[in-house]
């Protein structure tokens, strides 16, 4: 028995740990297109493109590797996932052209697709019913770190080696990522939900395999279509934080530093604005909480966060990093180090330091909640295809940020120069958690019965 529940926290790792990967690839981008694009001689637009396109095959893939996660092993359709990415990060740092850039990260995405839909599949399986919240916002704060330490890495590395190097060394690292995986323990379907406990106690499995004319229930149930729309619109705003770094870039250098030390000191800015994102175990928890006494608790609370953390966000971006006083010898530690004196003696850094907490800490309210009513409303073998279809939604939303950031900024800059243009650009992509939050409200009462729905129907099979 000790022996299994080691291996079941053993695998619970792996995939939390997973999920950081797909974020790492999306997070070493924007700071290093400047780099690519003098080395590869193309214009730093087209780079936005790579990035969006990969964001948009990673989501389109995830959908059939979903459906499959529903009909067949998931531990073997993870690791032929993870070895196609990890060949295709390996081989975008040998990027000759951008025609091979984009070749590479296309291929990339389609491997990218199975870690969000069949990791997302197994963890549901494991996770206790009653600790969902709290335990999917680990995984939901592994993809946030992994996009901070993507963008560190880029930061950190380019500027001494090449932009080329980050990607080996993440390739490398996937390589080890599929040996952890020939000790994984795949669990029985549906073995986390309290309906099914005694026919798992009985040795009885759990042996429905969704269907195609499953779909349209799936895709038109009320809970899943809000779902889809909020992640669309949660999305459009989040997604375009990516270019928070290059906002800093332009705010640091009009204080009269030079590129090298901006662009340090933007990777480091960029995670420490990720600091509030912390708490999400905790809200996740409350999120949990909540649950138990009405299953509209979920959606409210997170629709009050997701709300709080447009203001928060707008109100950060504003502020100005006037009597910034940092070491000019781009030396990583140094700039680091001047930083956090900063924060505690320039009253400017510390305002933004608490908005910056604050605002991670509002938008780190959407993942968990937003994962465990995927998990809620469907049934165990429509997860992967729901999660996945609705991440589908997320990395469109992501898309449309990332690139709207291109579109909005153009019409902005014909009468702001950066770093005003900026600001502006992502304090008005900002306004559209408005509607990701009435998406939530407007789910509460579908949520009560899609989810009576779903455990009457585990009873019955049970």
């Amino acid at each position: 028995m000790k022996r299994t529940k080691w291996r079941i926290i053993y695998t619970i790792f792996v995939f939390i740990a997973l999920a950081a990967f797909d974020n790492i690839i999306i997070g070493l981008f924007p700071p290093l297109f400047r780099y690519i694009a003098k080395d590869l001689h193309v214009e730093v637009a087209k780079l936005g493109v790579v990035s969006a396109v990969n964001i948009l095959v990673t989501a389109v893939s995830s959908v059939y590797w979903g459906y499959l996660s529903g009909k067949y092993k998931r531990k073997r359709l993870i690791m032929i996932g993870t070895f196609i990415w990890v060949i295709s990060v390996f081989l975008t740092a040998f990027s000759q052209s951008y025609g091979q850039l984009l070749l590479f990260q296309i291929i990339t995405g389609i491997g990218l697709g199975c870690i969000a839909s069949i990791g997302f599949s197994v963890l549901t399986d494991y996770i206790p019913y009653q600790k969902r919240g709290m335990v999917l916002s680990l995984w939901g704060m592994a993809q946030g770190l992994g996009g901070i330490l993507g963008s560190l890495m880029a930061s950190l590395t380019a500027i001494n080696t090449s932009w080329r190097w980050p990607f080996e060394i993440v390739g490398l690292i996937g390589f080890f990522l599929i040996i952890l995986y020939v000790f994984v323990e795949e669990p029985s379907r549906g073995q986390s939900d309290p309906e099914l406990k005694d026919l798992m106690r009985n040795g009885q499995s759990y042996n429905y395999i969704i269907e195609a004319k499953h779909l349209p229930a799936i895709l038109l149930k009320g809970s899943n279509v809000f779902l889809f729309l909020q992640a669309f619109f949660m999305n459009i705003a989040t997604g375009s934080l990516i270019w928070i770094p290059t906002l800093y870039i332009y705010k640091i250098q009009q204080q009269g530093y030079s590129l090298e030390t901006a662009m340090i000191a933007s990777g480091y800015l960029y995670a420490i604005f990720q600091i509030g994102g912390m708490t999400s175990a905790y809200i996740g928890h409350l999120g949990d909480q909540l649950q138990k006494k009405t299953f509209k608790g979920r959606a409210l609370l997170t629709a009050v966060f997701v709300f709080l953390t447009m203001p928060l966000y707008i109100l950060m971006f504003f502020i100005p990093l006037d009597h910034l006083s940092l070491p000019n010898d781009h030396n990583a530690l140094s700039v680091l180090g001047g930083l956090i004196t900063q924060i505690f003696t320039n009253p400017w850094i510390a305002l933004l330091f608490a908005l910056s907490l604050l605002a991670s800490a509002a938008q780190s309210a959407n993942t968990p909640n937003w994962l465990a009513l995927i998990t809620d409303v469907n049934l165990p073998e429509h997860r992967g295809t729901a999660f996945s279809v609705a991440n589908l939604f997320n990395s469109l939303g992501r898309t449309v940020g990332n690139v709207g950031v291109g579109i909005v900024l153009g019409i902005v800059s014909t009468s702001y120069h950066e770093p005003y243009s900026y600001m502006i650009t992502l304090s008005l992509l900002q306004l559209f958690l408005v509607p990701s939050a009435f998406s939530y409200i407007l789910m509460a009462n579908q949520n009560v019965s899609d989810i009576k729905r779903v455990k009457k129907i585990l009873k019955e099979r049970s």
